[in-house]
């Protein structure tokens, strides 16, 4: 029991920020975004044997925390997605020039499929490659390859329809 409790501790304190900065980016609120943290931990905790070892674990809990995220809005009256604040700025190479040009890029990322918005928010905010989104998702490193080109071009549509022009967008390459 006592090297079960010690590996839990070791990885909750390796992955605890990240899936914290998950759920907040995610959340409406601080209140909702410790929900889905300290829920995920005590699924991570009560599937113990199934949290993998090393830097796999914050993959793992990444898609527990994903899953609990889902749950959680779907128990909500009504679905609303947080207003994307200046993080959307981060997507930049330069800060927008208006608070009228982050609206519309906030708008038109809104816009998107909920499917687009998750992976482009882990390709940009958490800063995962198309291998560890995999693992996330639960498919083939091909798949979002595929997944992300599709949903870069509807972004970039919604972005256009929005005046905003898609080069100053900066997104790794999948």
């Amino acid at each position: 029991m006592d090297d079960r409790k010690d590996r839990f501790e070791a990885v909750y304190k390796q992955t605890y920020e990240h899936i914290l900065g998950y759920a907040v980016r995610r959340c409406e609120s601080p209140e909702d975004a410790a929900d889905v943290v300290a829920e995920t931990f005590a699924i991570a905790w009560r599937r113990f044997d199934a949290l993998p070892a090393g830097g796999e674990a914050r993959l793992w809990l990444y898609g527990v925390a994903r899953n609990v995220l889902a749950n959680h809005r779907r128990g909500l009256a009504r679905h609303r997605h947080a207003e994307l604040d200046h993080d959307v700025a981060d997507l930049y190479a330069h800060s927008p020039e208006s608070s009228v040009e982050l609206s519309a890029i906030a708008r038109a990322f809104h816009e998107l499929p909920e499917s687009d918005r998750e992976l482009i928010s882990l390709l940009a905010w958490e800063g995962l490659d198309p291998g560890e989104i995999a693992k996330v998702l639960g498919c083939s490193r091909n798949a979002v390859r595929i997944r992300v080109h599709r949903a870069r071009k509807r972004l970039s549509k919604a972005l256009a329809g929005a005046g905003v022009s898609m080069s100053r967008l900066v997104m790794e390459s999948a």
